[in-house]
């Protein structure tokens, strides 16, 4: 894109206005902008801009696939052999802790996994901020080292490096700080940008919708299915994709460290229910996608086999290990960073959990630390909550509703965040709820784009 870098018939002004406008932004004009983020004669402010006016106006189809082939290809790529080598990715949820479950899964039946995760955005936390929790876990592997790896273990995490879509990096930062994360085609240009670049030949997609998700309704979710789906087809990647609930976190934990221990805790068959059950849905459609199954349904009898025989564990240990992390977490949890407080939150009155206010548990995270206000902020991975009910369960006057873990300089924003809790984020209601959400919506199984 050299050409485009030197064009000097193009400004980010004129084509910033143009987007502000609702103007289509041509091919060129949008690879020509991108190209300007990755060598940095495009500012920040000037990103900022363009992405706030592609979140009002939207991008159609062909400006879409224009941006996922921009940050695409401003990077390197890598490609493996073989139908077997399946990546999942979720759009992002508040307790979303499954690949930590999903991939080991679906590595110990057979599935090779190349994953690529990136850091919380917006609300929802960042499967590369957890992983880091544990003490030496290596992330930033070369793209080198991550082929190498998944080569040889048949598994690898590692963070975004500055050679897989550099556009995206810098874009994902500025969007979680200027409220441009819910873009369909934002979303569908970052995530297809690394997971194509990444070289996996079949992708699983979770697309969360909710008052927790990004895509607070179904409808928004179906479109977002679609474009992601149109992208794999241009590319002749397979994907199987599922819409799923994420109107109360998912599990019981909220915060870092506390999500890898109840992903421990899943992978030793002792978790909550409802983030063992979609793990398994998720890894049964990798291994459904890796051919190792001829139905996903199989696939699924397949996941249960290696997390109940205890393959799937000694899978995450193994990643542990080999990237450099202090494995001995799996069976001594005090080895992880908690905060140093906790403080119960109480049921004031009997009746029924009728709804859980999930963003909001995920923007406390933040509050107390856990997650980014602004690209540079530290992390403190031991904050979090662990949320004892969900929704259509009973309860009794002083029975816990929720666990807040904090540290010592927080009691004033521990206090108010109790009392968001008491007052807003869980309703209590005498009669149950007549309809409670599913957890899966909807399968599309044809993993043929």
């Amino acid at each position: 894109m050299k050409n485009l870098e030197t064009n000097l018939n193009y400004s980010a002004y004129d084509i910033i206005a143009k987007k502000r406008d609702g103007k289509t932004l041509t091919d060129t004009e949008i690879k020509w902008f991108i190209a300007g983020v990755t060598n940095k004669s495009i500012t920040d402010y000037q990103m900022s801009a363009l992405l706030m006016a592609i979140y009002i106006k939207g991008f159609d189809k062909a400006e879409t696939a224009s941006l996922t082939d921009a940050m695409l290809f401003s990077g390197s790529t890598i490609s493996f052999e073989g139908v077997d080598v399946i990546d999942k990715h979720s759009t992002g949820g508040v307790g979303d802790k499954a690949s930590f479950i999903l991939a080991p899964i679906a590595h110990a039946a057979g599935v090779k996994v190349p994953m690529m995760a990136g850091r919380g955005l917006g609300h929802t936390g960042g499967t590369i901020d957890k992983v880091e929790s544990i003490k030496g876990f290596k992330t930033s592997l070369s793209l080198e080292e991550f082929k190498k790896a998944v080569d040889k273990n048949r598994m690898a995490l590692i963070g975004q490096t500055g050679e897989i879509a550099p556009a995206d990096k810098k874009i994902y930062a500025l969007r979680d700080v200027t409220a441009t994360v819910d873009s369909i085609p934002l979303i569908t240009a970052s995530i297809m940008s690394k997971k194509l670049a990444e070289g996996a030949n079949g992708i699983v997609m979770d697309i969360k919708t909710g008052s927790g998700a990004f895509m607070k309704t179904r409808q928004k979710a179906k479109a977002l299915g679609k474009s992601l789906r149109d992208t794999a087809t241009r590319f002749d990647k397979k994907m199987l994709t599922m819409i799923t609930d994420m109107n109360q976190p998912l599990g019981e934990a909220v915060g870092n460290s506390l999500e890898i221990i109840e992903s421990i805790e899943v992978l030793k068959n002792k978790g909550p229910k409802d983030i063992t059950d979609i793990s398994v849905e998720l890894a049964g459609a990798m291994i459904y996608l890796a051919e190792i199954t001829k139905t996903h349904k199989a696939g699924i009898k397949k996941a249960k086999e290696v997390l109940k025989n205890g393959k799937a564990l000694e899978s995450f240990r193994e990643l542990i290990r080999l990237q450099g992390g202090d494995h001995k977490v799996v069976d001594d949890y005090s080895r992880l960073p908690l905060a140093k407080n906790t403080k119960e939150v109480l049921a004031t009155k009997s009746g029924y959990i009728s709804s859980i206010a999930c963003q909001e548990f995920g923007e406390h995270v933040v509050t107390l630390g856990g997650g980014r206000k602004k690209t540079e902020d530290l992390i403190d991975f031991g904050v979090g909550f662990i949320v004892h009910k969900c929704v259509g369960q009973k309860v009794k006057k002083g029975e816990k509703l929720v666990t807040i873990y904090y540290n010592n300089d927080q009691a004033e924003i521990v206090k108010n965040i109790e009392e968001e809790i008491l007052t807003k984020n869980i309703k209590i209601k005498d009669a149950k709820p007549k309809v409670i959400k599913p957890l899966i919506y909807e399968i599309d199984e044809n993993p043929l784009c």
